[in-house]
């Protein structure tokens, strides 16, 4: 009796600390504000602006100190929560009531850690507002446009399939160029893909693998990275894994048409899942020759896959934590195994903590981007190295 109600208090501990940090991360993701933005001409929540703009921008070492708090019990009450779905101590209704609790608070957050909001809203604004072509257009093109004092990226020109224009254009319709609506509805829009993606790995898992279902998705939709870079960042590679997701439970339900026209869309929007494809056809071609199908292997394959636009794209510019996206939806299918698991938490981590030195700092300059490159090449070799130790631990037992 007394265990039992010890486990109990640990499962409360645990999701209450993890709610309770995600409000903690609301809160502080306002103290990253630029400064050239007032997100509303309301006295009394300029005062409030202003206050949290003093901790992150005039009191960094404070801001330091809170952001790492953040994902340090982020992270402790992830893996709790995790340890707890692993024993079949949590109910499947518990995490979901989780996961849309943390995406209804955060889907109101500022884009802490980002600038890339502000890019996509402006894209769709050269064609709504300006009624020019982002391919042909830049921000920079538009001097005098407010958005400029607080944009970074302005000389870029689109960088995106044109599905993503198809997505954003509407919104920014409906947002009327008013900053603020427009802001929070491509917030939500981008929110509900993240829920979507979790949605379409429970299903997968559940006709795959039922057991690892809820597994699957914790180990997903509570990860500390995952919500910071597609909610509170809220980053276009959430929508383009949403669609590749839902895709991919289709191929499982061998709806074949429905299902590569989805990858196609998805494709359309960043290119990156076009490496993919190829894999989505063999497991067409294989099922329609009635081959019985390993989907583990398949899942993992994938997976693997995914890492090589995530590589391609670090080697032509930097790596930056929400690549990760890029990988963790598929991932997740087989985040049962060590080797899967370990270094997605050990990576996740110290990707978060890569912000780290911008926040201390206020810059990107030298030394931060070879900091940042070791903090990256250190955690794959620390995963390497929790990979063997429990390798070894397994083989002893």
């Amino acid at each position: 009796m007394t265990n039992l109600k010890s486990q109990i208090s640990n499962l409360k501990f645990s999701g209450i600390g993890y709610l309770l940090t995600v409000i903690g991360l609301f809160f502080y993701s306002f103290t990253q504000v630029d400064l050239g933005l007032t997100l509303s001409r309301w006295s009394i929540w300029q005062v409030v602006q202003k206050y949290f703009q003093n901790i992150g921008y005039f009191q960094r070492p404070l801001s330091s100190f809170l952001f790492s708090g953040i994902v340090l019990l982020l992270f402790f009450f992830y893996l709790m929560i995790l340890r707890a779905v692993h024993n079949n101590l949590f109910a499947k209704k518990t995490i979901w009531t989780l996961i849309i609790l943390i995406t209804v608070i955060l889907a109101f957050s500022y884009n802490a850690f980002s600038y890339d909001l502000f890019n996509y809203i402006f894209d769709a604004k050269i064609i709504t507002h300006y009624h020019q072509n982002p391919y042909l257009q830049k921000a920079l093109d538009f001097q005098g446009d407010p958005m400029l004092s607080f944009m970074h990226w302005t000389h870029r020109l689109f960088p995106y399939g044109p599905v993503w224009l198809v997505f954003t254009v509407p919104l920014s319709f409906i947002g009327m160029q008013l900053f603020l609506p427009t802001f929070f509805l491509f917030k939500i829009f981008i929110s509900a893909c993240y829920l979507g993606t979790v949605f379409f790995i429970g299903k997968i898992l559940q006709k795959n693998s039922p057991k690892n279902e809820l597994f699957g998705i914790t180990f997903f939709a509570l990860n500390p990275l995952v919500i910071t870079e597609s909610i509170v960042s809220a980053h276009i590679d959430i929508v383009m894994m949403f669609l590749a997701v839902w895709a991919l439970y289709l191929l499982t339900s061998t709806k074949y048409y429905r299902s590569i026209l989805l990858l196609m869309v998805s494709i359309g929007v960043k290119f990156a899942t076009a490496i993919i494809l190829p894999i989505y056809l063999l497991i067409i071609y294989l099922q329609k020759k009635k081959v019985l199908l390993d989907w583990w292997i398949l899942f993992s394959t994938i997976t693997v896959l995914m890492i090589v636009p995530v590589a391609l794209a670090s080697y032509r510019t930097t790596f930056q934590p929400w690549y990760l996206l890029d990988v963790l939806p598929f991932a997740a299918l087989v985040s049962e195994n060590y080797f899967i698991l370990i270094p997605s938490v050990i990576v996740s981590l110290v990707a978060m903590f890569e912000y780290l030195p911008f926040i201390y700092l206020g810059n990107w300059d030298p030394p931060v981007p070879m900091i940042l490159f070791w903090m990256t090449v250190g955690s794959i070799f620390v995963s390497l190295l929790f990979i063997t130790a429990w390798r070894i631990k397994k083989v002893i037992r």
